[in-house]
């Protein structure tokens, strides 16, 4: 028998998605599903930087989070292409689930005793998904198939250095996590280059924009959904007084204004984009996979900050609570104005321009404000920012929704 008769035996047949003529394919119910593994990792990221407010620790959760995020985005892009309704990807993405659960387990103690948990898997993730892609793609997609080799042999690369890492700990495990990150965060931008192998381009990515774009969407609801969830159950714990109760109402208006600054228009516009990209690849590299990690961190950091509020409002801010204050809708209005930016082909956005000046007077008045002062400052300074798009750009509103297709 040959080869290729053994590997259409061994292998179920239409384990790729079949591309869409028009449209694209909408998130399956196993990839949400999935998604809610990441609920949990955000918490615990948010939990271990609230106990954590000084540098080593901000460093730490700052590895942990682009870990995690790297482990979700690599997946995402790989139900791109294969098929979730299948029963082998289901299989996949059941016991990417599991293994994700451990690794969220580990977070909190990842520097401490459980790194060799969450160095194996880690890697277990990351180098178990690309042998089963490799698998599910034989020759249906050559071009992709090269790429995951390439993509292989990086992992492989990094999952010694996270490995080495997990068995040491002190300055060598971080400095060999750091290494791996670098590794894994390169690989993309130079086209997973290998000696003798060559480089992918953006080109050979055959990438459906809608569906990624929605992915990193859903990501973003779940980061604002868990951020939610912990303002109303840090406030169901908290004594009810003014200053709670403010932070409470702060907390959500900041939470709506950050939905509306990300999902009010540049959602929509950066999905038509990307499918109307003539190199999807390239703007999902950079929009989606790389951008989008500064969004998510910001969603995170802001959801400490609420915690904050509510816990010591009166409190004049030390510098780590203070950089956590401002950090999260620094970070997040950054993200969103680069990926509006990217997405769009245009300027920086002067809403998101003026919000981040702001953020910068406020950190001017450290010493002359408090917690729930500067709490609530913050989010004056995102409802301004979301209130600007909105109305500076009626005009796109109402093309967008002229352009819709109609019944």
């Amino acid at each position: 028998m040959s080869d290729t008769s053994a590997s259409s035996v061994s292998r179920p047949a239409g384990l790729m998605r079949r591309r869409q003529t028009a449209g694209h394919h909408k998130v399956t119910s196993i990839e949400l599903f999935f998604d809610l593994v990441f609920v949990y990792a955000v918490t615990q990221l948010s939990h271990t930087l609230l106990h954590r407010l000084d540098a080593t620790g901000a460093l730490q959760v700052l590895l942990l989070f682009l870990a995690v995020w790297w482990v979700w985005v690599f997946t995402s892009w790989v139900t791109n292409w294969l098929d979730p309704e299948r029963p082998a990807v289901r299989l996949l993405l059941l016991a990417m689930m599991l293994a994700g659960l451990l690794l969220s387990t580990a977070l909190p103690e990842a520097f401490g005793e459980h790194g060799l948990l969450f160095a194996v898997t880690y890697v277990f993730m990351q180098v178990g998904r690309t042998l089963f892609t490799l698998w599910a793609l034989g020759d249906a997609a050559p071009a992709n198939t090269r790429n995951f080799r390439r993509i292989l042999l990086w992992l492989s690369v990094s999952g010694v250095l996270w490995l080495t890492g997990g068995w040491h700990d002190g300055p060598l495990r971080a400095a060999c996590w750091v290494a791996a990150l670098m590794v894994e965060y390169l690989g993309p931008a130079v086209g997973f280059r290998v000696p003798g192998m060559g480089r992918s381009t953006t080109a050979d990515w055959d990438v459906e924009g809608g569906h990624l774009a929605e992915r990193c969407s859903l990501f973003v609801i779940i980061a604002l959904g868990e951020s939610v969830l912990a303002t109303g159950s840090s406030f169901a714990e908290a004594g009810w007084n003014a200053a709670t109760v403010q932070a409470f109402v702060g907390g959500f208006i900041g939470s709506v204004a950050m939905w509306w600054i990300y999902f009010d228009l540049g959602a929509e516009r950066g999905s038509r984009s990307i499918r109307r990209s003539t190199d999807p690849g390239r703007q999902a590299r950079v929009a989606y996979t790389y951008l989008h990690l500064l969004i998510v961190a910001g969603i995170i950091v802001a959801a400490v900050a609420d915690d904050l509020a509510l816990g010591h409002p009166h409190a004049v801010p030390a510098a780590g609570a203070f950089a956590v204050l401002l950090g999260g809708p620094g970070l997040y209005l950054l993200g969103n104005a680069l990926f509006k930016q990217t997405v769009n082909s245009t300027y920086f956005p002067l809403s998101h321009m003026v919000g981040l000046a702001l953020l910068g007077l406020l950190a001017l008045l450290a010493q002359k404000l408090t917690v729930a002062d500067v709490f609530m400052a913050t989010t004056a300074v995102l409802v301004l920012v979301a209130a600007w798009e909105s109305a500076s750009l009626r005009s796109v509103r109402r093309e967008l929704a002229s352009d819709e297709p109609h019944a």
